[in-house]
């Protein structure tokens, strides 16, 4: 193993016609044909794929796929076969390493659990940072990270398009085992459930975006969001349905985006057999497809330059009090076309939120997509309200808005 360092990529995909695409996936590769249509027509440009068949039928949808690796076994010829088997396919475009694999060694080992050889005795032993819980996880970082390192090595050296190589951990999973094999991969970022019957913080998902892109040392970052109920998973703590909402699912997306994820993607989603399933995948539909049609400014870099600042009324009577989160943006544009992206990551209401930085935008009219506001730049600034974790989107025309409505009423 040599000493090169990686992250060459930007966490965009490449389309065969050269066509660069913010990814939209799902960790699911349905196995009717129709509903395989059904996703694709939404936008969802990513799959998940294990072999060159799954591959050739997202190919066939116009759709890309990546391949889930056991990096932490190693360069063994089982594996060096199966590289050699995918690198040339027109349809793979990101290879993963293991899923969560810090977690799995550390708090997520399950080696507390009764039914098996009680390493850890109790399910906080990582938590409370016990010499047998350390002993544990840095023999077992020990063993895993040099494979990990060989293998990710031999990808290097036999993918002709020196593909971009992502690993997806937990939303806690631990620095410093992380950054044991962080120079060796181009893509990170973290999965993040939140929702639950008794509780339900969407809006965490911005910090975990910051969290992974400090852990990732800047590399990009891509999210996996909440595409099931935690009643449907045979683990899950409660059987009460609690899908995310729409307006859940759009403020988890674009709390991500604000915060500089480079790619959107859904776990869970073949999971689901709750009452109102068909309903929820319709949501995450209507959202995949917003986002689609959004393709051009998600790739564009972000206009730095456009801030926003809330001008509040003084109020002292707010319940719950103001918080010290505020309104994030960001500000993309495509040729002339421009979007700008606003989420209240507060629980009230902002009477008063001012954007600016647009004065080479003078006398330009915005529209509010999906909404009915229209504001015109004057002064290189604009004023809007957005209420309690809300997000308004403005773009300077309204076909940036997708003709995919069904499922943007779903509350259940």
């Amino acid at each position: 193993m040599n000493d090169t360092l990686y992250g060459h990529g930007d966490g965009f995909l490449t389309r065969d016609d050269g066509q660069r695409l913010f990814p939209i996936g799902f960790y699911e590769h349905p196995a009717e044909d129709a509903a395989f249509r059904d996703m694709a027509e939404s936008g969802v440009n990513l799959v998940m794929c294990g072999n060159v068949e799954a591959f050739d039928r997202a190919h066939a949808h116009g759709m890309m796929g990546w391949v889930p690796l056991g990096l932490q076994s190693g360069a063994t010829p089982d594996f060096q076969e199966r590289i050699r088997s995918l690198a040339e396919h027109p349809a793979l475009a990101v290879w993963e390493g293991p899923d969560e694999v810090v977690w799995g060694f550390t708090a997520y080992s399950g080696l507390w659990k009764p039914d098996q050889m009680a390493v850890f005795p109790n399910k906080g032993e990582w938590w409370m940072q016990t010499p047998l819980a350390i002993e544990y996880s840095e023999g077992r970082a020990a063993e895993i990270m040099p494979k990990m390192r060989e293998a990710i090595e031999f990808i290097r050296s036999v993918d002709p398009y020196n593909r971009q190589i992502w690993i997806n951990e937990a939303r806690d999973s631990d620095l410093k085992f992380v950054r044991q094999y962080i120079d060796y991969v181009d893509i990170t970022g973290c999965d993040d459930y939140p929702i639950r019957p008794d509780s339900r913080p969407a809006i965490r998902l911005a910090d975990s975006t910051d969290r992974w892109r400090q852990v990732g040392k800047g590399r990009p970052v891509w999210m996996v969001l909440q595409g099931f109920t935690w009643s449907d998973l045979s683990d899950g703590d409660t059987d009460i349905t609690a899908f995310p909402t729409f307006a859940e699912s759009r403020l988890m997306a674009y709390a991500c985006i604000t915060h500089g994820a480079r790619g959107i993607l859904y776990w869970g989603s073949s999971y689901m057999k709750a009452e109102g399933k068909e309903g929820f995948r319709k949501s995450l539909y209507a959202l995949t497809s917003e986002l689609a049609a959004l393709q051009p400014f998600l790739t564009a870099p972000t206009e730095r330059y456009v801030t926003v600042q809330e001008i509040d009324d003084g109020r002292t009577d707010i319940s719950p009090p103001i918080s010290q989160r505020g309104v994030s943006v960001t500000a993309r544009r495509s040729g002339r076309e421009w979007l700008i992206v606003l989420v209240n990551e507060d629980e009230h209401a902002h009477m008063g939120v001012e954007v600016t930085g647009l004065d080479a935008l003078n006398g330009t009219e915005f529209v509010e997509l999906y909404g009915e506001e229209k504001t015109t730049i004057s002064e290189g600034a604009f004023v809007t309200r957005i209420r309690p974790f809300e997000v308004k989107l403005f773009a300077t025309h309204r076909k940036w808005e997708t003709d995919q409505q069904e499922g943007r009423a779903f509350v259940k």
